[in-house]
């Protein structure tokens, strides 16, 4: 059985959800140390603080990024197995490979989501989930609204981004077939008005240096495995203004020949797309929601 590590993106996280993880070894420091770097009190964030202030951007990024990192510290990952990120999730997803540490990882999820949160209040954006439909056809039909398919999630799931009176007119007067239903983010994340972002990210990145990854690492961009820290860390920054190819990243995991997945804290919509795309490829998943799924998994010696 080959199983892979993959870390959910921004939408994830939930209020208190910090708290389970914080009762073991040395959790409490980690993250103190994190929240330091990331000039954020995450301890807070992830225990106190509640849903509205978590959904902001600035707040969900870095915070998600630490719990999923938080996780993996104690999850007995055997060597070679593969990680996959969604969007925000490839930052943890490059520190588990060994591209960044875990604290340059959390920094720089600080850095993405504040930045992103800026670009947000340039203008008027946002996004909605388009369910159901060809996916080409919900791609090319997007296009002539002039919005962009910024995530391709598989299992019948399209996430559309762009200006929001056309979000509003989408949701008001769907593609036939398909179900859309309005998204609550900040603006439209993965499409060319996140530029100031990239921008801000490549300054912030060129004081970074990465290590070739030690274990496969799959990108969101095209769901290949890259062999360069550089080239993945040049992803990571472009990877803001640009679609997130989740069906492709599934695709490459089955091709890796994976059949059991585990998804890191705050777990739970990667499985659930697994679990309909790869039906009948990826035979066991585990979404650690709680220490008592990780213990179970070091109990069975399932990884």
């Amino acid at each position: 059985m080959t199983a892979a590590v993959l870390s959910p993106g921004q939408g994830s996280q939930a209020p208190g959800m910090l708290t389970p993880w914080l009762e073991l070894d040395d959790a409490r420091a980690r993250v103190g140390q994190w929240s330091d770097r990331a000039g954020l009190d995450l301890l807070r964030l992830g225990t106190e603080a509640g849903a509205e202030e978590i959904q902001d951007t600035a707040v969900a990024q870095p915070l998600i990024v630490a719990l999923s990192l938080l996780t993996a510290q104690y999850l007995p990952l055997p060597d070679g197995a593969p990680v996959a990120g969604h969007s925000v999730g490839e930052l943890a997803a490059a520190a588990i490979a060994g591209v960044l540490s875990p604290a340059d990882a959390v920094a720089l999820a600080a850095v993405r989501g504040a930045e992103m949160a800026k670009a947000c209040a340039l203008e008027p954006t946002s996004m909605a989930a388009v369910m159901l439909g060809d996916p080409d056809e919900v791609t090319a039909w997007l296009e002539g609204q002039d919005l962009i398919a910024a995530n391709r999630n598989g299992a019948g799931q399209i996430v559309a981004s762009g200006a929001a009176a056309a979000i509003e007119r989408i949701v008001a007067e769907p593609l036939a077939g398909t179900k859309i239903r309005a998204l609550k983010v900040a603006g439209a994340f993965h499409t060319p008005y996140m530029a100031p972002a990239e921008d801000a990210l490549r300054e912030h990145a060129a004081g970074l240096t990465p290590a070739d990854p030690v274990r496969p690492l799959l990108s969101n961009a095209d769901g290949e495995v890259v062999t360069s820290g550089a080239e993945y860390l040049r992803r990571l920054v472009a990877q803001v203004t640009r679609p997130v190819r989740w069906d492709l990243t599934m695709a490459g995991l089955a091709a890796l020949g994976v059949t059991r997945t585990v998804e890191l804290a705050p777990a739970g919509t990667l499985t659930g797309l697994v679990k309909r795309q790869l039906k009948g490829v990826v035979t066991t998943t585990t979404a650690l929601k709680s220490p008592a799924e990780l213990a179970a998994l070091r109990e069975e010696d399932a990884l």
